[in-house]
């Protein structure tokens, strides 16, 4: 997961990157242990190299961030949540396919 396409979130830049971002903003809350985060990651990747300077990909690994998982609300992952102008805008919980979250990203903009 380190070597992501994807920018790695913390509660020190969270604000910046998603909820003062003029982009669309799709957040995969994700953790080490999680089979199914793991499965999606290449997925999330890829869409963060296709979509780079239209839409920002992030992730938010749960056991280090455990306040932005209260934040948000998220009791079960992975959680990928759609910001548009700062706000949650939509959200898929557990596995999806990559034709499903660009077609939720393309409604966003």
């Amino acid at each position: 997961m380190e070597n992501s396409a994807a920018i790695k979130l913390d509660e020190s830049n969270f604000d910046q990157e998603v909820t003062k971002s003029a982009q669309p903003v799709l957040v995969d809350f994700w953790a080490e242990w999680c089979g199914p985060c793991k499965m999606i990651s290449p997925l999330i990747d890829e869409i963060a190299r296709e979509k780079a300077g239209a839409v920002k990909v992030a992730k938010v690994n749960v056991d280090e961030n455990q306040s932005l998982s209260m934040r948000y609300n998220v009791r079960a992952i992975p959680a990928l949540l759609f910001f548009k102008n700062g706000s949650v805008v939509d959200q898929v919980v557990g596995m999806t396919s990559k034709k499903d979250l660009l077609g939720r990203l393309e409604s966003l903009a």
